[in-house]
């Protein structure tokens, strides 16, 4: 394509030394060999396609597009090189130029980039993202991706220069805030290992990164607590519903991420609406209980009760006849409204039950009770199956997460995060992961977190990264009905159908069962024959 110059063209020879390089081409990027190739094609057969100049005075002129086969010449050695020379304003010779290098194989996007970025600076005309693409025959959301690419942060962009990470990698990581390309970089590489010592960085596919980044990054707006719309709630950030850092506003530019579910990718300014939203709420309503999801003991000066001091009473119905008596579907006179004012799910309204001396939610230790109730044992073998199938599809479902967890960190950015959480697990979560990942058994009466400690450096990535997410989801499991979300979480995390694994393990356990039950009849039929025959 050819930009339309309503000018004059004058053909013919200029010397070399007339000639100076533009300073408006956004090139500065030149591969030397190709350079001295068509240097030698020069000495051979002369410059074949006229430069295309502009007059800056009556001895010097500007070369607009032309620039290899300029310094091509210079190499060459020759006197003289074909022109051909044009009236042209700064604007027409940047959109020239820039035609010009969509044309070329070799120009790096970067450059291509900054060309975009010098034609929207210009005052004189002005141009939009859309008549941009429309001069060059590009897509907007071609020439968009590529103005973004001049807002990389600096750690991105020399990594992108230096060919350490590719077009469809620097493309993804431009939609972010720098904060947030500098945290997603090393998504990029997967750290390659050869008996203990790091051996090269192996480039992921761009896939690996966009998963990455809608996990790690992209916050849904949908589950955020404050108004979307209003936009004094953090002035400097206005509203969430003309926001161009919003998924579903700036559909151009996220074009391929993050767009099945509208989300917010400036975690920074998300965190700051939900502080400022949960101190406007708990001004507004002082009697408002402030509750952490957090365990273990307040921290200093802050009126957020910890998650081992509260119930909260669910706003669902029970499921089953049995959960009709548990503490959590009931209500008491305590009952009152709370916000998680700390930890995950923030800004989030509860009902709970914050007072020690509750009879329903915090009940006394009852007396032993007398177990040879036939009713009260089949209940509690009822309840026993239930938690034993509640268990075996929680360690199916985990298995699965386990295994669509890619390779991300260095190993020994792995093994210090593991080995530290690791650390906090219960005997009884260790030995969760020591049969998840066939460690063996402690011997002679040795500790399992000894074993799982031994376990660990010996460990490939892969097995780290799983073992880590695992660890993770079994720290966030503090009862029966938190393992059920967490795991649902994760599941819906990394994509895994819990449905299934359940239904399967279901087969499983009536499969068993049936099997129990042939052995029992088998003995007793054998008995009575027996008898008969002995009659």
């Amino acid at each position: 394509m050819t930009t339309a110059v309503q000018t004059q063209s004058e053909y013919r020879n200029l010397p070399l030394d007339s000639l100076i390089e533009s300073s408006i081409n956004p090139r500065r990027i030149f591969d030397e060999a190709a350079l001295n190739e068509l240097a030698e094609s020069i000495r051979t057969q002369g410059v074949l396609s006229p430069l295309l100049v502009r007059p800056i005075n009556s001895q010097t002129y500007e070369v607009v597009a032309g620039r290899r086969r300029y310094r091509a010449a210079q190499r060459a050695g020759v006197e003289s090189v074909p022109v051909d020379i044009r009236e042209l304003s700064d604007a027409q010779c940047l959109e020239i130029a820039i035609v010009e290098n969509l044309q070329r194989r070799d120009v790096h996007p970067l450059e291509e980039a900054e060309g975009f970025a010098s034609l929207l600076r210009l005052e004189q005309p002005k141009y939009s993202i859309e008549q941009i693409a429309a001069k060059c025959g590009k897509h907007p959301g071609y020439v968009l991706s590529r103005v973004r690419l001049t807002e990389l942060a600096p750690a991105v962009t020399e990594a992108f220069a230096k060919d350490e990470i590719g077009l469809g990698h620097a493309l993804l990581l431009a939609k972010l805030q720098p904060k947030q390309q500098e945290e997603a970089l090393p998504a990029c590489w997967q750290e390659s290992y050869s008996n203990g010592s790091k051996s090269k960085r192996i480039l992921l596919p761009v896939r690996n990164l966009r998963e990455w980044i809608e996990h790690n990054i992209l916050l849904e707006l949908a589950a955020a607590p404050f108004p979307k719309d209003d936009a004094q709630l953090v002035p400097e950030a206005g509203s969430c519903l003309e926001c161009p850092k919003r998924t579903g506003h700036n559909t151009l530019l996220f074009e391929g991420i993050g767009t099945r579910h509208d989300s917010c990718s400036d975690p920074n300014c998300y965190a700051a609406k939900v502080d400022v939203f949960v101190k406007q709420t708990v001004a507004a309503k002082p009697k408002l209980v402030q509750i952490s999801t957090a365990y273990g003991q307040s921290k200093d000066g802050s009126a957020a009760i910890p998650r081992n001091k509260y119930v909260e009473v669910r706003q669902d119905k029970p499921q089953k006849k049995e959960q009709r008596d548990w503490p959590e579907y009931k209500t008491c006179k305590y009952t009152a409204e709370a916000i998680v004012a700390e930890g995950s799910e923030k800004g989030e309204m509860r009902k709970v039950c914050a007072n020690p001396d509750c009879p329903i939610h915090h009940p006394k230790r009852q007396n032993q009770r007398n177990h040879a109730d036939a009713a009260f044992k089949a209940e509690q073998e009822k309840r026993r199956r239930e938690e034993a199938l509640a268990q075996a599809t929680g360690l199916r479902v985990l298995k699965a997460i386990g295994d669509a967890v890619p390779v991300r960190l260095m190993k020994r950015d792995l093994l210090f995060v593991v080995a530290r959480l690791t650390a906090m697990l219960d005997e009884r979560r260790i030995a969760v992961l020591i049969r998840q990942h066939s460690m063996g058994k402690p011997k002679g009466g040795e500790a399992p977190a000894k074993l799982l400690a031994a376990f660990l450096p010996k460990a490939e990535e892969s097995k780290l990264g799983r073992i880590l997410v695992e660890t993770v989801i079994l720290l966030s499991m503090h009862n029966q009905n938190d393992a059920a979300k967490v795991l649902r979480d994760a599941a819906h995390a990394y994509k895994v159908d819990v449905d299934a694994i359940s239904a399967t393990v279901k087969q499983e356990f009536a499969a068993k069962e049936k099997g129990k039950a042939s052995k029992k009849i088998a003995p007793r039929s054998a008995s009575k024959s027996a008898k008969k025959a002995a009659a």
